[in-house]
């Protein structure tokens, strides 16, 4: 809990600054990437960032360095710098997906999950999106995923918002309902 609330101050931070520069995309794009790495077990990026073994200025080296390599601007280069010296990389990751969510939202995006039985066709997703679009007021960019359970139909997530016209829940509600009769 603590993590999250600190992962979005500084997101709220960063993104404040992004908003002024208008470069909350990019400045978000960028974090994602080097979030990416962060996480990447055998670029090692997390032990070179966190370990206090190693010197500060090491540390502020290496996040200089990353910072050079994914072309960051002054702004975003003294943002991941400040985040070194507070000891707050090993947050890195959370403060993306904060300042990943922030930009969404402020571009009226959100994301949601399809889930069905077999693959659906393109025409079919684009049903889907449009529907959920209406019903959330934002653009929604879409994920599939097959789970062959559900046996059929599909289940559509965007946020808070869960859309189940799955077979299972319908063969679920109706054992509930024989159940109930008894």
């Amino acid at each position: 809990m603590r993590n999250t609330i600190l992962a979005r101050r500084y997101a709220k931070a960063l993104f404040s600054l992004g908003k002024q520069e208008e470069k909350t995309e990019e400045y978000s794009e960028k974090l994602s990437a080097i979030a990416a790495l962060f996480d990447d077990e055998e670029a090692g990026l997390r032990d070179a960032l966190t370990n206090p073994l190693y010197p500060l200025d090491v540390r502020q080296r290496v996040m200089t360095k990353i910072a050079e390599n994914v072309q960051a601007d002054t702004m975003l280069s003294g943002f991941l710098v400040l985040v070194v010296d507070k000891n707050r990389a090993a947050i890195l990751p959370e403060i993306a997906d904060e300042l990943r969510t922030m930009t969404d939202k402020d571009r009226n995006i959100s994301h949601g999950i399809v889930i069905s039985a077999v693959a659906l066709k393109k025409d079919m997703l684009a049903k889907v999106q449009t529907t959920l679009e209406k019903l959330t007021g934002t653009q929604v960019l879409l994920e599939t995923k097959i789970d062959p359970s559900i046996i059929g139909g599909i289940v559509a997530k965007v946020g808070d918002l869960v859309l189940d016209g799955s077979i299972r829940t319908q063969l679920n509600g109706l054992k509930e309902s024989i159940k109930g009769r008894d």
